[in-house]
C-alpha cells in the first residue's frame, strides 16, 4: 500500500478516512455537448466506477456519494425515471467487481418514497456485500440532511417517551447512532464538483469539521487525477478541530 501511494506522490500519514462527494455538472456537462441531462447522467457512471475504484485501491475507509436528493423529486418525470433506471443497471453491472473488491455497500437516505425495485435491488447488494472488509460505499438515494436530523430527533423523542433513553443520555455521540449514517466515520474531505460553493444539504451534521474542495471540472469529466489532486491538498491543510496550531 505504501508503495502505491508513493506511486501517487500521497502521503500514508495524511490520508482520510472518509471522502464524500457531491457530484455535480452531470446537465451542464450535456448542455455543452448540446445533450440532453439524461446523457449527462448516463456518462457520470464512469466518473462513479473509476472513483469508486480508486478509493478502494488506496485502502480508504468510506466513500460517500451523493446520487439523489430529496429536492431532486421536482425534477421531470422521465429525468427521475431514468436515474431510477440507471441506478438499477449499475448495481447490477456492479456487482461482481464490488466483491471482486471486497467492497461494502450502503444506501442512506429516506427509502419509502423510492420504486419498490430500487429498494428492492439496494438492499439485496448491501445484503450480498454485508461481509466484505474493504472499502465502505455509501450512496446517498433520497437523501436531505436535514431530513435525518429531523428523523434522528423523531427516533430519539420516541425513545425517551418508551423510557428507554434518557435526556441526560443524549448527546453528540448519541445522537449520531440515530442518523443514516451510524457506524461510520464522519467525513474527513468533502469533494463538489462544477465549481459550486454549496454544501446542497448534504452531511450537515457529519460534515461540520470536513475540509472543503471545489473543482470546476464536471462531474461526468471527473477522474483519478482529480481525486488524487484533491487528496493532495487535503495532505497539505492543518486540521485544528477548533484548537490551535
Amino acid at each position: 500500500m505504501k508503495n502505491l501511494l508513493a506511486k501517487y506522490g500521497l502521503d500514508p500519514d495524511a490520508m482520510p478516512r472518509h471522502i464524500a462527494i457531491i457530484m455535480d455538472g452531470n446537465g451542464r456537462w450535456a448542455r455543452r455537448r448540446r445533450l440532453s441531462r439524461i446523457e449527462g447522467h448516463r456518462h457520470a457512471v464512469k466518473a462513479v466506477r473509476e472513483t469508486v475504484e480508486t478509493c478502494a485501491e488506496l485502502g480508504l475507509e468510506c466513500l460517500t456519494l451523493y446520487a439523489f436528493s430529496v429536492e431532486n423529486w421536482s425534477r421531470p418525470k422521465r429525468e427521475i425515471d431514468t436515474l431510477m433506471r440507471l441506478l438499477r443497471r449499475f448495481i447490477r453491472e456492479e456487482t461482481p467487481n464490488l466483491m471482486k473488491n471486497r467492497i461494502r455497500f450502503r444506501a442512506i437516505g429516506r427509502r419509502k418514497p423510492l420504486p419498490p425495485e430500487v429498494i428492492r435491488d439496494l438492499r439485496e447488494l448491501e445484503r450480498k456485500t454485508a461481509h466484505n472488509d474493504g472499502l465502505t460505499v455509501a450512496l446517498a438515494v433520497n437523501y436531505g440532511s436535514r431530513t435525518e436530523i429531523a428523523d434522528a430527533a423523531k427516533r430519539c423523542a420516541a425513545k425517551v417517551r418508551r423510557g428507554e433513553l434518557s435526556l441526560r443520555q443524549i448527546n453528540d455521540e448519541t445522537f449520531g447512532d440515530y442518523l443514516y449514517t451510524r457506524g461510520l466515520p464522519d467525513p474527513d474531505l468533502l469533494i463538489r464538483t462544477s465549481g459550486e460553493h454549496r454544501i446542497s444539504n448534504f452531511l450537515l451534521w457529519q460534515a461540520s469539521y470536513a475540509e472543503f474542495w471545489v473543482t470546476p471540472v464536471l462531474w461526468p469529466d471527473f477522474r483519478r487525477k482529480h481525486l488524487i489532486e484533491a487528496i493532495k491538498e487535503y495532505g497539505r491543510r492543518e486540521r485544528r478541530f477548533g484548537g490551535v496550531g
